[in-house]
């Protein structure tokens, strides 16, 4: 194409190629003048990417100095002038368009090499599994990118070679078998691989190809009811015994470890009493059958369970749970020769303590469970911590071989508690344990005394003179309080001190008259309110001290006996009546 000096636009198309070349384009001026010089300008020639395109400065003749991707730059635009040789411009710039013709240069490329897809067992014919895509990065307006897709290879090829169809313009892989056909646990394998070819120049034979894998999976469906293997299972279990007794096996023709082959076990006849459980082993989908409640032979020796068998996931409508879903299992109950039963247990008796030695306690009562057998069983003491009791190994009646002391150590609010063993003549014998437990009810044995041992008055009479004590019991009442606190029996005494009931438990002493600062031991005498009463005579260090300013100075000397001190003050008074 050419132009005259009004500038009109000029353009050209070439063709890219892989191989370097300097080939004429075109030629833009008219008639040269002697004195003008081609120039070129823009992106391609003084610009980047620079030296592409030449002009032959005399002629205006362009040319391609090397090869043009048109997958890199698909047009050029070019400015062409004329200038003098002193550079001014004569002509121009005209606009010079050059578009570069696509070659098919490029193969389909898919987006990924190895495609995965599913499709569920017994899907209808037409299902589509997945969608191939490749890319071509030739003209999209041309047929060299015009893309058609092809199954070249499917592998295993049963049981049809042509399982599968691709939609040659989409890439929309569907199945082709019928859904019969299409059955996981009939096909021979869950696995297909497919191989795909993508060719451009819309599948002619010229065209460029690319290939993929796809991997197609047959998911399942739950389609197949479990079954027992065998429709009666037989176990022993011994009495009084818990845990796995046996393991039922089920065949699942499903996919492991889905929903649909993972089994749910439950009991819907023969235990009335809920001693068994049936759960799902993880490992092998088998019912483990265990005894929760201990079993009795002596009971019902059978017992016959109705075990049926389900899957997580629930079956497709047209299939159903059949006869094989359900089984029977007979569990035997094996005896044990179970040890004897206290009844009661503890057996709990009132007692009055000190009864005398040999006295009857209580009866023990220890039957044998083997009621299918006959056995004869004997009593012994295992545990009496205080050593009061003996028991008759035949009848089992409890006496005293002690004193019941309700105050010992080894009773605690006010019971006493014994262990005795029952040993039955089964081989091997057996053994059973029962308590004993004596409710003691107090008795008057214990005489009160008097706290504290230490008590504190004034010296002076008219001060603090007064001290507090009180009495203490190991008996209960009626034993105990209330107290009755006097001075002792020595004569004298209540010319000194006075003692006077505070309540049932406490009395004070009273200094009468001015005594020099000294200890002093008082003897008094204490009587609980028991029938008959118990008394104690006891002595009480009385600190007669020295009181100023609300303070109390002690003597710390031995005590003088009071009784001493009154006798002299007799001797004094008869020596001075004489």
């Amino acid at each position: 194409m050419r132009r005259s000096a009004g500038g009109a636009l000029a353009s050209l198309a070439h063709s890219d190629s892989a191989e370097t070349q300097k080939e004429l384009i075109m030629v833009i001026s008219t008639e040269k003048l002697g004195n003008h010089i081609f120039r070129l300008t823009g992106p391609g020639a003084d610009q980047d990417p620079k030296g592409l395109f030449t002009i032959d400065a005399d002629t205006g003749d362009v040319s391609v100095s090397r090869s043009l991707d048109r997958e890199a730059i698909d047009s050029y635009q070019l400015e062409v002038s004329t200038t003098d040789f002193a550079g001014n411009l004569v002509e121009g710039p005209a606009l010079l368009v050059i578009t570069v013709i696509d070659q098919n240069d490029n193969r389909p490329i898919f987006k990924e090499t190895r495609y995965t897809g599913e499709v569920l067992e017994g899907s209808p014919t037409g299902t589509t599994v997945m969608t191939m895509t490749a890319l071509d990065a030739d003209d999209p307006a041309t047929d060299n990118a015009a893309l058609r897709y092809n199954i070249v290879r499917q592998s295993p090829d049963k049981p049809s070679p042509n399982m599968f169809y691709i939609d040659a313009e989409r890439g929309d892989i569907v199945t082709v078998i019928s859904h019969q056909l299409l059955d996981r646990e009939t096909l021979p394998t869950t696995t297909y691989e497919l191989e795909i070819v993508a060719k451009d120049m819309a599948g002619s034979e010229v065209g460029l190809t690319g290939t993929a894998t796809a991997t197609i999976t047959i998911t399942d469906k739950n389609d197949h009811a479990p079954e027992f293997t065998h429709p009666l299972f037989e176990a022993s279990v011994y009495e009084g015994s818990t845990g796995v007794v046996v393991n039922l096996t089920v065949d699942d023709r499903d996919d492991p470890d889905t929903g649909a082959w993972r089994a749910i076990y439950s009991i819907i006849n023969g235990d009335p009493t809920l001693s068994f459980e049936i759960q799902t082993n993880p490992d092998n989908n088998e019912g483990m059958l265990s005894v929760v409640k201990p079993l009795d032979y002596e009971a019902p020796v059978g017992h016959t369970l109705l075990i049926k068998v389900e899957n997580e996931d629930p079956l497709v409508p047209d299939v159903g749970y059949g006869p094989s879903s359900t089984a029977t299992v007979r569990v035997t109950v094996l005896d044990i020769n179970e040890g004897p039963v206290f009844f009661p247990n503890p057996l709990t008796v009132t007692r009055m303590e000190n009864i005398p030695l040999g006295s009857l306690v209580a009866s023990l009562n220890a039957t044998d469970p083997d009621t299918l057998q006959i056995q004869s069983i004997r009593y012994a003491v295992l545990r009496d911590p205080a050593g009061w009791l003996s028991v008759s190994p035949v009848t089992g009646t409890v006496n005293t071989s002690a004193l019941l002391d309700r105050e010992s150590p080894y009773v605690h609010d006010n019971k006493y508690t014994a262990v005795f063993i029952a040993t039955d003549n089964g081989s091997p014998p057996a053994t059973g344990t029962g308590s004993l437990v004596i409710h003691l009810e107090d008795y008057n044995d214990n005489a009160p005394y008097v706290v504290p041992s230490v008590a504190r008055v004034c010296e002076d009479a008219h001060d603090m003179n007064v001290a507090i004590v009180g009495g203490r019991d190991k008996d209960l009442p009626p034993n105990a309080a209330p107290f009755k606190i006097e001075l002792g029996k020595q004569p004298g005494l209540d010319k000194t001190w006075k003692v006077t009931r505070v309540n049932s438990t406490h009395s004070q002493i009273m200094l009468l008259h001015s005594l020099k600062k000294a200890n002093y031991q008082l003897p008094l005498l204490i009587t609980d309110s028991g029938v008959p009463p118990l008394s104690n005579n006891t002595e009480v260090k009385v600190q007669v001290c020295v009181c100023k300013k609300n303070k109390m100075h002690c003597s710390s000397a031995h005590s003088h006996r009071a009784r001493l001190l009154v006798l002299l003050a007799t001797l004094l008074l008869a020596l001075l009546c004489l």
